[in-house]
């Protein structure tokens, strides 16, 4: 029997991806098994609203009472404009490492690596982050769950020592799934995101339908005595929730189509999470059983149960796990893609065993690496709960400083001429691929002055955040001081691979973007 002969005008748009990728000077490694939902199901669940906006309801009530909800959209519209510029920047860079890979094609090697060794420390810690949550969930569910017996609480020893058993439970789960295939757990992150997606849209209706009060509750400022002080640290809890839309352009090596696909899933997940969270938010004002301090303390978990009663609040509080089972399983995913991206071109110590690849598409070393020092991170809780919490505060500083690190060179490449310097680029269809026009200017110098305020309002050494029981001043500090111990930590570790990491870029062929064309590299 011969061969069928190839169908007119069908185009092979996995092959046409590869070849795409070789242009950027890689081979196709990792297996394309990912298609749209499971690209937005990688930047939904990284951000995963039922998780966080579970955890930090509190936080934000507790600085300005009901009138924190206004400090969502003002986040949410600044984070907009990032995401815009990821998606300009994910149709015309399709590669894993996307935050790494943009910065150094947009700001030179040296700006690539400060930017993906800071948001590997970053995700490593949020992945710790996701994975403690379980202790706030689940022991709430059944007290069987509070294997240390004791006080449940974080903040205390027993709560602190069960919140790093289950947490190492939850590493464990993930690193085997990373480790497995690919598809694995695109089908585990796209069955959970579904899942959450339904419980998220069954809550909301839950609690407007036991509203007490109308959505003029928004504009009460009775808990807003810090004033504009106050709405600034509120704003921290939008800020903490709002992040890691940009995993569907670190999954896009192995996307179906990804210069179509990857930046329309970064906006999606974005979108459908600032709408979806503010929701919630306004539901849950409007259906408090009162407007006073102990929503602060209680939190959302507070008011689900008062409203709903116990059974259907432990029934939300159930997919809620599943949620943060999701988001650690994706922000683990996308880590390990940073670290098999930067290792591919010599940046990170033992690249030759991180850049493996399974026959399967896993990147086993990379999974094991980001389970194992995720689990350092939880052994930091043990009996000091105020570390990790200043720490998981500062993980999304250094995340917003990874998206300067993007936006900021894109805006000086922009002005230079960028992209119209690249010349017109078409995605798998044929069909330009996604393009901010006349607009791209703006949005982007207001990504940059976004990302730069964001910033600071995030470091600040507020007592309030990172040394909340008034135990450590040096907590108090504690962002300055982490950003200063991971710009020194990344300068060792760059100098260590330099000539590696140059010489590895110099056989690359060029990005047209004029970064690279600017620096000379290392002779192979």
């Amino acid at each position: 029997m011969t061969a069928a002969a190839p169908t007119i005008g069908i185009v092979d748009h996995d092959t046409s991806a590869a070849d795409d990728l070789g242009d950027f000077g890689y081979q196709q490694e990792l297996h394309r098994s990912i298609g749209t939902y499971a690209s937005f199901a990688a930047g939904f669940s990284f951000v995963s609203i039922l998780t966080t906006v579970f955890q930090l309801f509190g936080l934000g009530y507790s600085f300005a009472g009901p009138f924190f909800f206004w400090t969502w959209p003002a986040v949410f519209a600044g984070q907009i404009l990032v995401a815009l510029c990821f998606a300009e920047l994910a149709g015309r860079y399709p590669i894993s490492g996307a935050i790494y890979q943009w910065s150094r094609r947009l700001g030179g090697h040296v700006v690539g690596w400060f930017s993906g060794w800071t948001m590997i420390i970053a995700q490593i810690v949020t992945v710790a982050a996701a994975a403690i949550a379980m202790q706030a969930v689940l022991p709430a569910i059944w007290s069987g769950f509070q294997l240390v017996g004791g006080d449940p609480s974080l903040t205390s020893v027993t709560g602190a020592t069960n919140a790093i058993v289950l947490g190492l439970i939850v590493l464990i789960i993930t690193t085997l799934i990373n480790s497995v295939a690919v598809r694995v757990m695109a089908v585990v992150n796209a069955v959970g995101v579904t899942l959450e997606l339904v419980g998220a849209t069954l809550l909301i209706i839950a609690l407007f339908s036991n509203a007490q009060r109308g959505p003029g509750i928004v504009l009460n400022t009775s808990g807003l005595e810090g004033g504009f002080g106050a709405l600034l640290a509120a704003s921290l809890m939008a800020a903490y929730v709002l992040v890691g839309f940009d995993s569907a352009g670190e999954l896009s090596e192995e996307t179906h189509n990804p210069r179509k696909t990857a930046p329309r899933t970064i906006l999606r997940a974005l979108i459908a999470s600032g709408i979806g969270g503010g929701l919630i938010i306004l539901g849950a004002l409007m259906a408090a059983p009162v407007i006073s301090p102990e929503i602060g303390t209680g939190g959302l978990p507070f008011i689900v149960t008062a409203r709903l009663g116990d059974v259907w609040g432990r029934v939300f509080l159930c997919i809620v796990v599943i949620s943060a089972f999701v988001c650690t399983l994706a922000i683990q995913t996308a880590t390990t893609r940073m670290i098999y991206s930067m290792s591919r071109d010599e940046v990170l110590p033992f690249a030759r065993h991180l850049r493996k690849v399974s026959r399967r598409g896993a990147t086993v070393q990379a999974a094991v690496l980001v389970g194992v020092a995720a689990a350092a991170m939880l052994l930091i809780n043990l009996g000091h709960a105020g570390v990790f919490t200043a720490l998981t505060s500062t993980c999304i500083v250094l995340l917003y400083i990874a998206y300067l690190c993007v936006t900021a060179p894109m805006l000086y490449r922009r002005l230079k001429g960028w992209p119209t310097s690249l010349g017109e680029q078409r995605d798998e269809d044929g069909k330009p691929v996604f393009s901010l026009g006349r607009l791209g200017l703006p949005i982007n110098a207001l990504a940059v002055l976004w990302g730069i305020f964001m910033t600071i309002n995030l470091v600040w050494p507020r007592q309030a955040i990172y040394d909340p029981e008034g135990t450590n001043p040096v907590l108090q500090y504690f962002g300055l001081i982490m950003v200063g111990v991971t710009a020194l930590g990344g300068v060792i570790a760059y100098n260590v691979k330099k000539h590696d990491y140059r010489k590895a870029i110099g056989m690359l062929p060029s990005s047209h973007t004029g970064a690279e064309a600017e620096e000379a590299p290392v002779p192979a």
